[in-house]
């Protein structure tokens, strides 16, 4: 039992959380979109991603910031709040596949901000130029392949990615997991945000994912809370 447990953070997961699922329920998916923004907040989630923008933006340079798996558009409502204190040249887009978030998306959020149900493989369908793709509690979803896929396509297309996801951790799985029983309404949250954390990585994976996909200007820092900013700096 005891190895089990140990297994369980020592490799990461690969089973699919519900929300990855195609044909969910409109008024369950929107339940789960209002507690994940709540969760975002509570645990610094935007804060990290804001943080991270600092780090690549000046006040002088137009810039075209595409948030893919965009969900309820809520970190770019949050990146617009912040933005109108700080005076960055943000044109801001949300990708995702899942045309129920596109709508709830369009609802809550004003029009300065576009969204577009797509892969973001083809955001360039879209608009004619990307200067930084944001990844927040996306690349978990993604298989290891998938992630190095997604470098590769930000390399070739001289854009910077910045993902903010979660670090695999048996502190964090268990808090989530009894914050959500408690706390939550949503059983797709109660499923999985825990499930998310087994679905996360730790930073020697994320060295190895990087070194396979060739990067070269690159960070990774450890953040409050259990998770990880990894900025890809576009390359030339």
């Amino acid at each position: 039992m005891k190895q089990c447990c140990l297994n369980m953070f020592r490799n990461r997961s690969y089973q699919k959380e519900l929300l990855d699922e195609r044909d969910i329920p409109s008024e369950d998916l929107y339940q789960n979109l209002k507690e994940l923004n709540i969760i975002n907040r509570f645990l610094g989630g935007y804060r990290m991603t804001f943080n991270a923008l600092q780090k690549v933006l000046d006040k002088e340079t137009p810039v075209v910031l595409v948030d893919i798996g965009s969900g309820g558009g809520d970190t770019l409502r949050h990146i617009q709040k912040w933005n109108k204190r700080r005076g960055f040249k943000l044109n801001l887009y949300g990708i995702d596949q899942k045309q129920v978030c596109i709508d709830y998306s369009r609802e809550k959020n004003n029009s300065e901000i576009t969204f577009i149900c797509d892969d973001y493989k083809n955001v360039f369908n879209h608009v004619s130029r990307v200067h930084i793709l944001h990844a927040c509690l996306f690349c978990h979803h993604l298989s290891e392949a998938e992630i190095i896929d997604l470098i590769g396509f930000c390399r070739e297309n001289n854009t910077t990615v910045i993902i903010n996801d979660l670090e695999r951790n048996a502190f964090a799985y268990y808090a989530i997991k009894v914050l959500t029983f408690v706390l939550s309404k949503s059983y797709l949250v109660k499923n999985d945000a825990p499930l998310s954390v087994l679905r996360g990585f730790k930073i020697k994976e994320w060295e190895h994912i990087l070194k396979q996909a060739n990067a070269t200007k690159y960070s990774i820092l450890y953040k409050w809370a259990f998770r990880h900013e990894i900025i890809v700096h576009a390359e030339r």
